[in-house]
């Protein structure tokens, strides 16, 4: 039996879970980010969440390069600088 091409929604739909998998792991908890924003009195854009995840992402690469100037394999809670 011949296999069947695959169709255009298809070819899109593995494309687009190429670029996913391409993304950093999401480390927010989505629905609660979600509503602390919402608790704001803003809405939440589609793209907000990514954007904040690479924040995090962000302090986090920040604080262990702190800690690792340190001389410490430890990241403390002054690791993440405030402003």
């Amino acid at each position: 039996m011949a296999k069947k091409k695959a169709t255009k929604k298809k070819a899109a739909k593995k494309k687009a879970t190429r670029k996913k998998a391409a993304a950093k792991e999401m480390l927010l908890v989505g629905s609660k980010t979600k509503t602390a924003l919402k608790a704001m009195d803003v809405n939440v854009a589609g793209d907000a969440l990514e954007a904040l995840n690479e924040v995090v992402y962000w302090y986090i690469h920040q604080a262990a390069t702190r800690a690792q100037a340190n001389g410490r394999k430890t990241v403390r809670g002054h690791d993440f600088l405030s402003m």
